[in-house]
C-alpha cells in the first residue's frame, strides 16, 4: 500500500507508525497564516496574535481569534476558524459543567487537560476527524497563579512559561528561548521557572510584541494584533484584576507605543 492509502483512513497507522490524518491536522495549524505568542509572568499571562482582515467590507469587531471560557480563562486559537469555535463552545460547556457539578471555577490545567482528553479520541475514532487548531489556554490558578497550557490536535498538552503557536512557531520559540536565558541577569538558562517568577505585567507584555514584531520583521500598529491578558497586578484595573479580557486598540497602541521608543 502506498501512502496516499494510508492517509485515507484515521485509524490505520502507516508501516513507519504514522498517523497522516493527525500530522495534516497539525498542518492545517501552520497553514492558517497567523501567529500566536502567549508569555507568563509573576502575576500576569499574556496572548498576542494577528488580527488580519481579508475583505475592507467585513466588520473589524467580529474578527477574532481570542476568546473567554471562564471570567478567569481565555485562550487564542490558531488555524480553522470554525473549528476553534467548536472548540471553545465545548470548552465553556466542560467548564460550567465543572462549575455546577463541583461548586467551584474550573482550573486552567483541568479544563486544559479534559480538553486534550477530548482530542485526543478524535484520534482514534473513525466517525471523527481531528481539529485543525492550536489552542494556548491563560487563566489564573488561586493556588498556583497565571498558567499558560497549549493543546494540539493529537491531545498533548503541556504547561509553558512562553510559547507560540501557528505559522512562524518555531521562528518564534527560537527567539523567546534566547529571551529567556538572558533572563534574571543570564540565569534563565539554569532556572526557567525563578526567572519568569520575575517578570512584571509591562515586561511579559512587551516580550511578547517583541516576540510577534521581531518574528514578522513588522511594526504593528493597534489594529493589527489583538492582546488578551490575565493579571493580577496592582496596575491592572481593580474592576479587572484576576479576569480575562481583552485590550482594546487605545490599550494596545499605548504598549506599542512603549515598545516602539524603548525599541
Amino acid at each position: 500500500m502506498s501512502r496516499t492509502s494510508y492517509d485515507r483512513y484515521l485509524t490505520v497507522f502507516s508501516p513507519e507508525g504514522r498517523l497522516y490524518q493527525v500530522e495534516y491536522a497539525f498542518k492545517a495549524i501552520s497553514g492558517s497564516g497567523h501567529t500566536a505568542v502567549s508569555v507568563r509572568g509573576h502575576d500576569t499571562s499574556v496572548v498576542i496574535t494577528q488580527k488580519k482582515i481579508p475583505d475592507k467590507l467585513l466588520d473589524a469587531s467580529t474578527v477574532t481569534h481570542l476568546y473567554s471560557i471562564t471570567r478567569t480563562i481565555g485562550c487564542v486559537m490558531t488555524g480553522l476558524v470554525a473549528d476553534a469555535r467548536a472548540q471553545v463552545l465545548r470548552a465553556q460547556q466542560e467548564a460550567v459543567q465543572w462549575r455546577y457539578k463541583y461548586g467551584y471555577e474550573i482550573t486552567p490545567d483541568a479544563l486544559a487537560r479534559r480538553l486534550a482528553n477530548i482530542n485526543q479520541v478524535y484520534t482514534q475514532r473513525a466517525g471523527m476527524r481531528p481539529l485543525g487548531i492550536s489552542m494556548i489556554l491563560i487563566g489564573i490558578d488561586p493556588e498556583y497563579g497565571p498558567q499558560c497550557f497549549k493543546l494540539d490536535p493529537a491531545g498533548y498538552f503541556v504547561g509553558f512559561h512562553a510559547t507560540a503557536a501557528g505559522q512562524k512557531q518555531q521562528e518564534a520559540m527560537n527567539h523567546l528561548e534566547k529571551k529567556w536565558k538572558k533572563l534574571d541577569k543570564g540565569k534563565g538558562a539554569d532556572d526557567a521557572a525563578a526567572a519568569g517568577k520575575k517578570l512584571s505585567r509591562a515586561e511579559v507584555i512587551e516580550i511578547a510584541i517583541e516576540a510577534m514584531s521581531t518574528v514578522h520583521a513588522t511594526d504593528y500598529k493597534a489594529g493589527e494584533i489583538e492582546i488578551g491578558i490575565v493579571s493580577s497586578a496592582e496596575d491592572e484595573d481593580p474592576k479587572t484584576r484576576g479576569e480575562w479580557r481583552v485590550m482594546d486598540e487605545a490599550e494596545v497602541e499605548r504598549y506599542l507605543l512603549a515598545y516602539a521608543e524603548k525599541d
